[in-house]
């Protein structure tokens, strides 16, 4: 059997062999986590939680996939270890291929942690083959994915060489040849078949005859081996990169009359709504681009909250957009053509009624989001969404309403309980002087804006630690985190406060108090 290395295209193979530990780890990392503590996942195998992914800080250590959760506990009691999450790890490769579109049009997932490129006609651009690597490689190592990569001839060959092959690669022909017979991406029984009868590599299964290959390892054997020596083409399955949504009115003559553009308009937007049904979305971005006789451009722009294909509310939309303008439109000698671009769309389906018409409050506050939003801009209005921190100034981040995703449920109190958290938070807190019982008690009287305050009831204390991830790097700069004691309290008069001392005794010998909310 002999192998022929075409050269009409070339393939460049990215394989993440530490993806799912990797996403994990530059996932912790924007919320605050370690960089360097080791991680594994695991999941639930015959009854035992054993060892799914590690990274290479868990592979130093000796620790490897297929061990027990205990057994590597023993060899390394501080491992992070979180739950095997393959929908995750999908999505995540997928975004890393949306990615690799700049470099070439013809981008496919070979799952479950690789990326493969057709990149004939594309490698000039980045200064060749080697110039395009070397560009992919920079990329993902600087947002953290460890990655191999290598280019074949064929896609099934640059995927085997970039997982087995010892890198760099001078030879392709020799270097496939060598790969070990696992290369061949066959089921477990066939490879290990394979290795039993003395067929170790690639090369020895190829100095086979077909027929005998065929007969006893089966035609998937022979397919596989055709396919990864260039004599069986398969083409990749790219990813699919749908047309944006553009659509445009020209005229025999320039319009200049309001009746006239509006109507052109609402024609756009029933086109648009026609498209976006058929591919089962709704806009969530609108762009209008009025072309002045004169050369002249008109752009208006404007946001949705929520995706829709409703010509009505968009309709209503540019037109707060365009009653915000300093400047009115002026269509001069008339309008040459108008066009509508839609940059970004998500899914949306078929919404059913609920009995007792709450979507129609989200819609209806949607709505008045979306409108006023156009109006004052997208940043003077905001909406609180919870963030996952024990730190109460650190529990929420202000988005733009109109980015922010819908509003999500926060945590609430027992029913029949007063709430935990006050809704008003002074930022920063304000220093009070205290008076308590004892020196790490609660506090009995406290002045505050020149004024002495009573206590006469309080709860707590509620303890909230730093957060141990970041006092490690404080403690090294010389600012270590101190731990928290909240006391809700009521005065005589019956105002409820919300103060907490900033410190442990054993933290710092002359903690401080502060008055961090005021409760309704």
């Amino acid at each position: 059997m002999t192998d022929v290395c075409s050269v009409k295209r070339r393939y460049l193979a990215l394989w993440f062999p530490l993806l799912p530990t990797d996403r994990l780890r530059i996932q912790e990392e924007t919320t605050g986590g370690l960089p360097d503590t080791p991680r594994v996942l695991t999941a639930k195998i015959k009854g035992a939680l054993r060892l799914c992914a590690v990274d290479g800080a868990a592979q130093a250590l000796g620790v490897v996939p297929g061990m027990t959760l205990a057994d590597a506990r023993a060899l390394h009691p501080g491992l992070i270890v979180a739950d095997m999450d393959e929908d995750a790890d999908r999505h995540w490769l997928q975004r890393l291929a949306e990615h690799c579109i700049g470099w070439s049009p013809r981008v496919a997932v070979a799952p479950p942690d690789g990326i493969t490129l057709d990149i004939a006609g594309s490698e000039h651009l980045f200064g060749g083959e080697a110039g395009l690597a070397a560009q992919a490689e920079e990329t993902f190592t600087a947002i953290g994915m460890n990655v191999r990569m290598a280019v074949a001839s064929t896609a099934q060959g640059a995927q085997a060489l970039a997982r087995y092959a010892r890198l760099p690669i001078m030879d392709e022909r020799q270097a496939l040849r060598g790969l070990p017979v696992f290369a061949l991406g066959l089921e477990n029984e066939a490879t290990l078949a394979l290795r039993r009868a003395g067929l170790k590599t690639i090369g020895d299964v190829a100095s086979r005859a077909v027929a005998s290959i065929a007969a006893r390892f089966g035609a998937d054997a022979v397919t596989a081996l055709r396919r990864l020596l260039g004599e069986e083409h398969a083409p990749i399955d790219p990813l699919v990169q749908p047309e944006p949504l553009h659509f445009e009115r020209r005229f025999a003559e320039p319009i200049a009359h309001q009746a006239s553009i509006a109507a052109c308009f609402l024609d756009l937007l029933r086109d648009a709504a026609c498209a976006l049904e058929d591919r089962g979305l709704g806009g969530r971005r609108f762009v209008l681009t009025l072309f002045r006789s004169d050369g002249a451009r008109h752009r208006l722009a404007i946001e949705t909250g929520l995706p829709t294909r409703d010509p009505a509310p968009v309709l209503r939309l540019f037109d707060e957009r365009i009653g915000a303008l300093v400047d009115p439109l002026d269509p001069g000698f008339g309008y040459d053509s108008i066009s509508l671009f839609l940059p970004v769309t998500e899914p949306l389906a078929a919404n059913q009624p609920t009995l007792d018409d709450s979507e129609k409050d989200t819609a209806a506050l949607a709505d008045l989001v979306d409108r006023l939003s156009t109006r004052l801009g997208p940043v003077s209005l905001c909406r609180l969404v919870p963030q996952d921190s024990h730190i109460p100034e650190q529990a929420q981040l202000a988005l733009p309403a109109i980015s922010a995703r819908a509003p999500v449920h926060w945590p609430k109190s027992p029913e029949g309980e007063p709430p935990m958290r006050p809704l008003f938070l002074f930022d920063p807190p304000q220093q009070v002087e205290v008076i308590a019982q004892v020196p790490d008690g609660p506090p009995h009287r406290f002045r505050w804006q020149c004024k002495l305050h009573e206590v006469r009831l309080y709860e707590g204390p509620e303890r909230i630690a730093s957060e141990w991830w970041r006092r490690k790097g404080d403690e090294a700069s010389g600012k270590g985190g101190l731990t928290r004691d909240y006391y809700r309290v009521e005065d005589v008069r019956g105002r409820r406060y919300w103060i907490f001392r900033h410190g442990l005794y054993d933290e710092k010998p002359d903690p401080r108090w502060y008055l961090h909310g005021l409760f309704a």
